[in-house]
């Protein structure tokens, strides 16, 4: 693992301590780092912009933030600024050497407030110091939807989650019900919280500039878990059995899931849902109620065959 320090870049009093387009540029060169495709690497260029997502995520003084994929420290630094705690997950090597550093050199009042996982985000179960209560980051393009679902069900003390990604998987993330693009990631996503799309991200922004414009996606925790008997693997079951193959019916979509089509159109029917209604038309609720009759059906047939 690398472990080069930080470049002599003093901050001016214009730019405060925050990276600009030749910091990033100066500490790439130094420590050799060429953003990867594989990695889905892009790095924010534009103080302006990292203090803006700040800003959206409504980031608070008593704030403990973790941040996926911190790169080379722009957005890392500006939650420093505006948090009481931030804990950054970084898989690469170079990325997570240098990271403390860069954080010191640039910020050393705050560099006490910041903890760094040398990990991949998908793998971490538990991070350093009290529970995060925001998520805020700027997610590779390439595991957006599965990074952003891991972090929601792993740190149930997450309230608040302000996430970049590629405007299309933005789109996804918060469209409702009857949108053309809405899916799996838009009621996965809604099972944990209320989501909404909360601005845009030019190309300009980035090192290097990606070839398709960014999003931004706000995600509030629900105060209350949805109520079911179901658990969250077997309403997912359910999700995603209605969106393999989105052009048929929830009859015949959900057939393999149930068991046969006749036993998915009595889930279905259980559920208040038509039969002939498609998944990208019914909400998340509906995806619990159907899963909540699948379940409620094979307790019964347990039961019964117990008694005999």
């Amino acid at each position: 693992m690398s472990t080069s320090p930080a470049p002599d870049a003093s901050p001016d009093a214009s730019s405060g301590a925050l990276l600009g387009p030749a910091d990033i540029r100066e500490l790439a060169d130094v420590l050799g780092v060429r953003p990867t495709k594989q990695r889905g690497q892009n790095f924010v260029i534009d103080a302006n912009t990292v203090r803006r997502i700040v800003r959206t995520a409504d980031v608070r003084p008593d704030d403990v933030v973790v941040e996926v994929g911190p790169g080379l420290g722009s957005l890392t630094l500006a939650l420093l600024e505006a948090a009481d705690r931030v804990v950054a997950v970084e898989i690469d090597d170079v990325l997570a050497g240098a990271l403390p550093a860069t954080v010191a050199a640039r910020m050393p009042t705050r560099a006490g407030r910041f903890s760094l996982v040398h990990s991949d985000a998908m793998r971490v179960t538990e991070l350093p110091g009290p529970p995060p209560t925001a998520l805020v980051a700027n997610l590779p393009y390439n595991v957006a939807v599965p990074v952003l679902l891991h972090m929601l069900e792993t740190f149930p003390s997450i309230e608040r989650t302000l996430v970049m990604v590629q405007a299309e998987v933005a789109d996804r993330l918060a469209a409702p019900p009857g949108s053309k693009v809405y899916g799996v990631p838009s009621v996965k996503a809604n099972w944990y919280a209320e989501v909404k799309r909360a601005g845009s991200i030019g190309r300009n922004v980035f090192w290097p500039a990606p070839n398709v414009d960014s999003g931004l996606v706000s995600l509030v925790r629900r105060a209350e878990p949805l109520k079911t008997t179901a658990s969250r693997l077997e309403v997912f079951a359910v999700v995603d059995a209605a969106f393999a193959q989105r052009r048929k019916t929830l009859r015949a979509a959900l057939a393999g899931w149930a068991g046969s089509a006749a036993a998915a159109e009595a889930a279905l029917v259980a559920a208040g849902v038509s039969p002939q209604a498609r998944g990208e038309s019914i909400g998340v609720e509906d995806f619990v109620r159907i899963a909540e009759n699948k379940v409620q059906e094979k307790n019964t047939g347990d039961e019964e065959s117990g008694q005999l």
